[in-house]
Parts: structure tokens; C-alpha cells; sequence
């Protein structure tokens, strides 16, 4: 029996972030990791999906992981005006381009290799250097990541220095105005419960 490829189908969502929009889809777009581009000028010869994304003039960031896309948008438009025409653009582009990251984004030449390796994008490896740290990575894998790819975004583990514990938030949660509530009321009260010398968790501004 011959098999038939299935066509490819995206609904939206809503997020935390009231600027950004989630767009899932029913094929997966990378086989791991995530991408992040905050401007046109980072697509060029990484993204041609997203190059023509940031054609529309409402578009100001773009976020891939594993099945979805959120879109952040610009505060001076509505996201009724603009979901439906969006959502069918993406469904003709992912699929005429069904490899939506041709190459990762350039490596900014100013940023060191080991920055580069925390704050960058596609497939993010944390540097332990203790117990305490892996700890803290596995706490946020288990419980953390998957509640925060629902909301359309991705939380990376950097850093634990003097009971404070630094993490980046892309997609969604990068700039949402829920995400310090999130952090104070649901990351941090997780991490103190199982590691005792955490005393704060903070988000990195990237």
C-alpha cells in the first residue's frame, strides 16, 4: 500500500505573553533544541521561514522548537487582525520549506565560545560544574521545560553562584510580564523545596 504523506495542519495558541502567539503544528520542525532570531538580519542564510516571516511588518522576534513557532508581535497591532492571515501564510511556507533551519545562526563574534555555548541556540548543553548544578538541571528538565513549551517558550539553566541561580527564557516567556511571577511563585519555590542553599532565581535579560 502506498503511503500517503499527510498534509501539514497548524493551529494557534495563546500564551502568557500577550505579544506572542503560538503556532503549533503536526510535523515536527527540529529534531532537537530550539532557535531564536530577534531581528531579520539574523535569518540571512540561516532561515529563509523565517527571512519571509519578518517581511511582515507587525513581526519583532521568532522562536522554533520541536513541533510549534511562536511569533512575538509588535504592541502597536492585534492579533485579531492579523492570526488568520499569519496562520495560513505559515501553513503554505512549512509547506514548501518543510526544513524550516537550513543552517544555525551565525556566531556573534564578540560573544566568547562559552557564552556563545549557554546563550545561543539550537541544542543548549548546560555547564555543570558541581552536584548542586546537575540537581538543578534535572529539576528543571523533569518540571520545569515541559510547562514552559507548553506556554510557547524554553527555559535554559546558566548559572548557581552564592545561592543564586541564573536562567535565560526564550519564545514566549522572554519579556512576558507573568514570567518574574513564574519564576518567584513556581521555578524558585521548586528549587528551594529540593536544593536548600538556593536562595533566588533570576532570569537573564539575553
Amino acid at each position: 500500500m502506498e503511503t500517503q504523506n499527510i498534509p501539514l495542519t497548524i493551529y494557534s495558541e495563546m500564551t502568557p505573553n500577550p505579544n506572542t502567539m503560538k503556532f503549533v503544528t503536526n510535523k515536527m520542525l527540529l529534531d532537537q533544541g530550539v532557535v531564536e532570531y530577534k531581528n531579520i538580519s539574523e535569518t540571512i542564510g540561516s532561515s529563509t521561514v523565517a527571512e519571509k516571516i519578518f517581511q511582515f511588518p507587525f513581526v519583532q522576534a521568532i522562536f522554533f522548537s520541536r513541533n510549534f513557532i511562536t511569533i512575538t508581535k509588535k504592541e502597536a497591532f492585534d492579533w485579531d487582525d492579523i492570526t488568520y492571515e499569519l496562520r495560513i501564510f505559515l501553513s503554505e511556507l512549512l509547506t514548501e520549506n518543510p526544513t524550516p533551519i537550513e543552517k544555525l545562526p551565525e556566531v556573534k563574534e564578540e560573544v566568547s565560545q562559552l557564552e556563545n555555548a549557554q546563550s545561543e541556540n539550537w541544542s543548549y548543553q548546560p555547564v555543570i560544574n558541581s552536584e548542586t548544578d546537575q540537581q538543578i538541571v534535572d529539576l528543571l528538565e523533569e518540571y520545569v521545560r515541559p510547562a514552559v513549551e507548553n506556554d510557547g517558550g524554553a527555559i535554559h539553566f546558566k548559572s548557581f553562584d552564592e545561592g543564586v541561580v541564573t536562567v535565560m527564557l526564550k519564545g514566549a516567556c522572554s519579556g512576558c510580564p507573568s514570567s518574574t511571577a513564574t519564576l518567584k511563585g513556581g521555578v524558585e519555590q521548586l528549587l528551594k523545596a529540593h536544593v536548600p542553599n538556593i536562595k533566588e532565581v533570576v532570569a537573564e535579560a539575553h
